[in-house]
């Protein structure tokens, strides 16, 4: 699969994945705002209905203190030369039907006036036996209405002079509110508080935080009197009965972000997979390359021994022999560094451990790679200055360490100067021992580093194509010092070259 197309379903994916996770983010937004309205709907209603029923039940406490006064009203009429008292029916009537209405809507009983009797056990009726006295009664009326006026002016005039505790008692909020919340469905724990006009405390449930503004609702109580309170109330667990409400929604929201990953997951694993698949293309042609130029120029010196003029030669015969042999331990180091990828998933099969001197090892591979370095007119100096060089390593291997970079150094110098190299061993503490490898070549980029001891990972090296490799060298070495239980860094200047540092624990 062509890598656009990759990303252009990486794009579709990407887009429809968002607008998903973003309708579903939305809507849950929406839904816990319209949760949070609801609630706050029913709260406020309650609280008024808190705050009305406050308000008739100090009404109810005085009226009852005034019935008294009430049924003392009564209509002083002269008859027969006898001062008697009754009461016109018509306002006792009126009164009545004013305490029943009243008492009716509080649930309690209602009080009732009792016209007086007279000394002679009748009720004088008035209509009945004094026509004329209809319009003294009727001015009577108008003066017990007065009087029901007066009443309803002393009460609101005298509510602001009882105690707060009293208008507002905290068992009468409690059990109301409680009950009016519960009829509405919200059943979950409140604290509550009441506060004057001036926002001081009168009292607060054992719980309620002072100061808290969080979940917090108000309700001004007898608002009509001169001297209004406040009732605070305050619901702790409402953020988690909001989030209850819209718990189903999470679910959906979880798999979608776990599709999301698992789809993130997925392209980057193509990628990866893309990427190998084109390495492994190359390092099949790099190999295909290492391993054809040995074996053809084996297969020609093997075809001009058997010319009879050439066997006759010892000179040419020994050439030849020259060559066949190089070719063939060339051939074989190319096939070396393909099986020592067994050591990535196999080390300890391969791995034999010796106690040996890495100071005299280092110098065998400096004379051996002296040749190979002069013949692109460079040098390569050594400077094993470590007084203590005993490590435990494996011998070959570490050899093979040793050539894998020093040949790299020699592949990527740098064309317009020799190449320079330089190996040095240094102790710098008493416990290890370190290698330090450095030439003058192309150098490597930053970006680039971080990545060089990746398996089947090159350095790009621009339009160069004499520089051929497996892309094995560099991560085989890492894995080799780590087996070593050592560390491996590089130092690089582009454009000026490279210093590889290895650090191996003495034996």
């Amino acid at each position: 699969m062509k890598k656009s197309i990759i990303w252009l379903l990486t794009c579709v994916m990407a887009i429809t994945f968002g607008a998903l996770l973003y309708f579903q983010i939305m809507y849950l937004e929406n839904m816990v705002k319209m949760r949070d309205a609801q609630f706050s709907e029913i709260v406020l209603k309650c609280l008024s209905s808190t705050s009305a029923y406050l308000e008739k039940m100090e009404t109810m406490h005085f009226l009852k203190e005034d019935v008294a006064v009430l049924q003392s009203a009564m209509i002083e009429i002269e008859d027969e030369g006898h001062n008697q008292y009754s009461l016109s029916r018509e306002v006792i009537d009126s009164i009545n039907g004013m305490l029943s209405q009243q008492t009716n809507e509080l649930g309690l009983k209602s009080p009732t006036i009792v016209p007086p009797v007279n000394p002679h056990g009748k009720i004088d009726n008035v209509q009945s036996h004094y026509r004329s006295m209809q319009q003294t009664l009727r001015s009577q009326y108008m003066y017990q209405r007065g009087l029901l006026n007066e009443v309803i002016l002393s009460i609101l005039r005298d509510a602001g002079n009882r105690p707060p505790k009293e208008r507002a008692d905290s068992t009468i909020i409690r059990d109301y509110l409680r009950n009016e919340l519960e009829s509405s469905g919200l059943t979950m724990p409140f604290y509550f508080s009441v506060t004057n006009a001036r926002n001081q405390l009168i009292y607060s449930t054992r719980d309620y935080q002072l100061g808290t503004t969080k979940n917090l609702y108000s309700q001004t109580l007898f608002p009509n009197t001169g001297a209004p309170l406040r009732l605070n109330v305050e619901f702790p667990q409402k953020n988690k009965y909001i989030f209850s409400s819209v718990r189903f929604i999470i679910p959906t929201l979880i798999s979608t972000l776990i599709l999301l990953i698992i789809f993130l997951f997925t392209i980057i694993m193509a990628f990866r997979q893309k990427k190998l698949s084109e390495i492994k293309t190359d390092f099949i042609h790099n190999m295909t390359h290492e391993l054809k130029t040995p074996i053809s120029t084996i297969s020609l010196a093997s075809q001009m021994l058997s010319d009879p003029s050439v066997r006759k030669s010892e000179s040419s015969l020994n050439r030849l022999s020259s060559v066949i042999s190089d070719e063939s331990k060339r051939l074989q180091f190319q096939v070396e560094k393909v099986l020592q990828m067994s050591v990535f998933d196999n080390s300890d099969a391969s791995v034999k451990f010796s106690e040996i001197n890495a100071n005299s090892v280092i110098q065998n591979v400096v004379d051996t790679f002296k040749i190979k370095v002069e013949k692109f007119g460079g040098s390569i100096t050594s400077d094993l200055s470590a007084e203590n060089s005993e490590v435990t390593v494996d011998q070959m291997h570490f050899t093979n360490i040793l050539h894998n970079l020093l040949d790299n150094a020699v592949k990527y110098r740098d064309e317009n100067r020799p190449p320079q190299l330089s190996i040095s061993t240094s102790n710098p503490n008493p416990s290890t021992l370190q290698i330090r490898i450095h030439d003058n070549g192309i150098g490597i980029k930053k970006e680039d580093l971080k990545r060089i001891f990746d398996k089947f990972y090159r350095v790009p090296t621009g339009n160069r194509h004499d520089v051929k490799g497996f892309g094995l060298g560099l991560a085989y070495v890492k894995k080799m010092v780590e087996i070593f239980k050592g560390t491996i860094s590089v130092e690089s200047d582009f454009g000026k070259g490279s210093t590889f540092i290895i650090s191996l624990p003495l034996a």
